[in-house]
């Protein structure tokens, strides 16, 4: 095998990885922003993780994270929470730095 086939190689290994750590850190993240907002409305216990849950497959209807903003904007709008657009995008990109942190102490 050649040094290119070798280098091949270690570049697709290294995509399908990175791919599969994105992977986890969204739905980790997903799980986070879902337990955020259920705190939001006044969820908790198994109510809670239930609704966490119910986040994680509403990353499923389509690429991105706009079907997970518009379930969990959509929420707590019903809700009466108050909670901006603003603070759900901001806990969605804070809680995915969380997510990818708590996904790298556990591979350590």
């Amino acid at each position: 095998m050649s040094t290119f086939d070798d280098r091949e190689k270690a570049f697709e290994k290294k995509y399908a990885h990175d791919t599969e750590m994105q992977f986890k850190a969204e739905a980790r993240r997903n799980k986070l922003l879902g337990l955020w907002a259920a705190g939001k409305m006044g969820l908790s216990g198994d109510a809670a993780e239930a609704y966490a849950k119910s986040v994680v497959i509403a990353d499923l209807e389509e690429a991105g994270d706009e079907d997970v903003y518009r379930k969990v904007a959509g929420d707590l709008d019903e809700r009466g929470t108050g909670v901006t657009e603003a603070e759900i995008r901001a806990e969605m990109q804070n809680l995915l730095a969380t997510a990818k942190d708590q996904i790298l102490s556990e591979a350590d």
